[in-house]
C-alpha cells in the first residue's frame, strides 16, 4: 500500500544523520523494553513471529504514531494495532491500564470478538523467511526487466519510487516468503528474488545525481523488457 511508510525517494525530509559507533542500542531503557514486547506482542497476534503482518501493521499507523513518537514508540504502536486486531486485547485497554497506574479507576474495555477475517498463520519459530521454489527463475543476470506500475492496495515491497522503471539483473538471490501475502495471512507463496540494479536518473529524471541503486524484486514485481 502507498502510505507513510513508503517515503523513499520522496523530498521533503531533511538530511540522514547515522548513529555513531559507539552509541548504544537503546538511548533509553524503555527503548529495550518496547522491542522486546513488540516482538513478543506479533507472536501472540500471529501464532509465531510475522515480519510481514508487523511492517503492515507499522504502514497502516497514523501520522502521529508513526513519526511523532519516535522509532520504538512506532514499535509498540505497532503492536498494540496487532493485539487489538487479533481480539487479544480490546481497543483502548492500554489507555485504560496507563490511567490506572498513574492513580485513575477505569473500567478496561471488554475484550471483543476476533474477527472473522482474521486467520493468523506463522511458519514455525527458526524456520526464517528462505524457502525452496522448485521452478527455475523466469529472468536471468544480465537481463533488462521493468517493474510493474501498479498501485497496491495492502502489502508491499516494491517501493512505489521505483515502479514503472527499468533496471538490470544483477544477481538472483534464494526463494524468499513473498510479504504481499504472508502479511495478510494469504499463504507463503515463495518466489525466486532478484537484485536489480538502477541507475539513479532513471528513478528520478535526468537531473538526478548519477549513482546505481540495487534493490532486492519478487519475482512477481517484475515483467521482461522486451
Amino acid at each position: 500500500m502507498d502510505g507513510l511508510a513508503d517515503m523513499g525517494g520522496t523530498p521533503g525530509w531533511g538530511p540522514l544523520h547515522p548513529p555513531k559507533r559507539d552509541e548504544p542500542v537503546f538511548a533509553e531503557p524503555w527503548q529495550g523494553r518496547a522491542f522486546a514486547l513488540a516482538l513478543l506482542s506479533s507472536r501472540i497476534a500471529c501464532g509465531g513471529y510475522n515480519a510481514d503482518a508487523f511492517r503492515h501493521a507499522l504502514e497502516r499507523l497514523d501520522r502521529t504514531a508513526y513519526l511523532d513518537e519516535g522509532y520504538y514508540g512506532r514499535w509498540l504502536n505497532g503492536a498494540e494495532l496487532m493485539l487489538t486486531e487479533s481480539a487479544t486485547l480490546a481497543p483502548d485497554a492500554i489507555d485504560a491500564r496507563a490511567r490506572n497506574l498513574g492513580g485513575g479507576q477505569v473500567d478496561e474495555p471488554p475484550v471483543p470478538e476476533p474477527r472473522p477475517d482474521y486467520a493468523p498463520t506463522a511458519a514455525p519459530i527458526g524456520a526464517g523467511s528462505l524457502r525452496t521454489v522448485d521452478t527455475p527463475p523466469v529472468f536471468a543476470v544480465g537481463e533488462r526487466v521493468w517493474t510493474r506500475s501498479v498501485s497496491v492496495p495492502g502489502h508491499t515491497r516494491l517501493p512505489a519510487y521505483a515502479r514503472g522503471h527499468v533496471g538490470v539483473v544483477e544477481r538472483i538471490q534464494p526463494g524468499h516468503v513473498l510479504p504481499d501475502t504472508n502479511a495478510h495471512f494469504q499463504g507463503e507463496n515463495p518466489q525466486h528474488v532478484y537484485s536489480v540494479r538502477f541507475d539513479s536518473r532513471e528513478l528520478w529524471g535526468a537531473d538526478a545525481a548519477p549513482f546505481a541503486l540495487t534493490i532486492e524484486m519478487f519475482e512477481s514485481y517484475l515483467e521482461t523488457n522486451s
